[in-house]
This record gives C-alpha cells, sequence and structure tokens, in this order.
C-alpha cells in the first residue's frame, strides 16, 4: 500500500536496525509503518517495544476481551492500522474472528455477550474526550471481572488510546494485514 504518513518513514539501520525488520517481517510479513516513523526517535521506538513486551505479559484479564477493547478503541479513533492489525492478530491467536470482524458495529451485532459489550462500552468511554465512564458501567465490570481485571483492562485501554491517538496523528493507515490473509473485511462501523 501507498504510504500516507505525515513524517516520513526513516530507514532502520544498524544492527538493531536490521533485528527490528527482520521480527517484523516474521511476525507480520513486512515492517510496520510505526515502527519505520518511529525509527526517527528511537527513545519511543525502545519505550513502545518496552511497553508492548510488557503489556503481553498481563494476565488478570481475558485476552479476547482486551483484543475487542483495543479495535473498539481503534473504530472509534479511526485507526485503521490498529483495526487491520487487531484483526489479523486475532486470527493468528486464534480469537473468535466472528467477533473480531464485527467489532466496528458492535452496537448492532448479535454476537457479543453482555460482559463482551460492557467492555466494548467501556473502551468507547475511556476513549471519549472527556471520557464518559459511569459509576454503573464500571460497578458492573468491577462485579463481572474483578479489581485485577478491571484494573488490567482499564491500563490496556489507555494504551490502545496512546497507540491509536498517535497512529491517526501520524497519518499512519492499514497495511493490508489482514487482506493479505484472506480475512473476510472488516463490518463497516455503524451510523452512530
Amino acid at each position: 500500500m501507498a504510504s500516507t504518513t505525515r513524517i516520513p518513514k526513516a530507514e532502520l539501520t544498524g544492527v538493531y536496525g536490521a533485528i527490528v525488520k527482520r521480527m517484523s517481517r516474521r511476525m507480520f510479513g513486512e515492517v510496520a509503518e510505526p515502527v519505520e516513523v518511529a525509527w526517527h526517535n528511537r527513545k519511543i521506538v525502545d519505550f513502545s517495544f518496552t511497553v508492548g513486551r510488557k503489556s503481553k505479559k498481563w494476565d488478570r484479564c481475558n485476552a479476547d476481551l482486551k483484543s475487542f477493547a483495543h479495535m473498539a478503541v481503534a473504530s472509534l479513533v479511526g485507526c485503521s492500522w490498529c483495526l487491520d492489525l487487531g484483526y489479523f492478530l486475532a486470527a493468528n491467536e486464534g480469537l473468535d474472528l466472528t467477533k473480531a470482524r464485527e467489532v466496528p458495529r458492535w452496537r448492532e451485532s448479535d454476537v457479543f455477550t453482555p460482559v463482551e459489550r460492557d467492555v466494548l462500552e467501556y473502551a468507547e468511554a475511556m476513549t471519549q474526550t472527556p471520557p464518559t465512564v459511569t459509576d454503573e458501567l464500571s460497578a458492573r465490570l468491577l462485579g463481572l471481572l474483578g479489581a485485577p481485571a478491571m484494573v488490567e483492562l482499564t491500563a490496556f485501554v489507555a494504551l490502545a488510546n496512546l497507540y491509536t491517538r498517535s497512529n491517526t496523528a501520524l497519518g499512519i493507515e492499514s497495511q493490508g494485514f489482514a487482506a493479505a490473509c484472506d480475512l473476510a473485511p472488516l463490518a463497516e462501523p455503524s451510523g452512530s
């Protein structure tokens, strides 16, 4: 796909650059554009990798719920790169693809459980400016998930906002990961 980034992509150089390119190609088939753009400032690349690795180790909240929450944030913010990657990762990690595909229109879809709907609502409420999280929704999720998972979900949604808003501001768009795997297109977001 043609690049539309607002900051030109940088060439990943040196030993570290070669390692990053190899790992990215192994994981995605090509180098991820957010890495190429961030390469202009290696401290940002290092921070992103460190946060990503550490957050992968979080295990108090269900992985499907976190994946759907990230995709809900991406859909609301308009980060096609994160939506594309989220769908691609859902396929590679054995998550429910029907549900992943429906995240952009979760309110109208009948595939989600009540707890999944609450998580999607929570992710969107955290993403609104200003946030619109209610005491009722928080209490419901706390009762369903427990405090450790609720804290983890909240931190995960906050990270999703960091990634999606950064990518969108930098003009980073879908690289077609899901299409390259012949996954059905994502459902179109509802008009709400």
